[in-house]
């Protein structure tokens, strides 16, 4: 191996040993719709509903808009 492999593999190794982990894009999602029931707003549960229209929760926040704009 090359002085240069040698270093660019290094390199590569402590990059991937610092990376955190990739997180659950469920978890972001089910966050995002916490923070729009907290608001408490019509346009939190639209901007949520618009953000992700094809998760279960976008059925929850729809459901939740119709209740709020009673």
């Amino acid at each position: 191996m090359s002085k240069i492999a040698a270093a660019d593999q290094a390199q590569k190794t402590v990059r991937d040993s610092t990376t955190p982990p990739a997180r659950n894009p469920n978890a972001a999602v089910e966050e995002e719709y916490q923070f729009a029931l907290r608001k408490g707003t019509a346009a939190a549960l639209e901007l949520f509903i618009a953000r992700h229209p094809d998760t279960p929760l976008s059925e929850k926040a729809l459901a939740d808009l119709r209740r709020l704009s009673r």
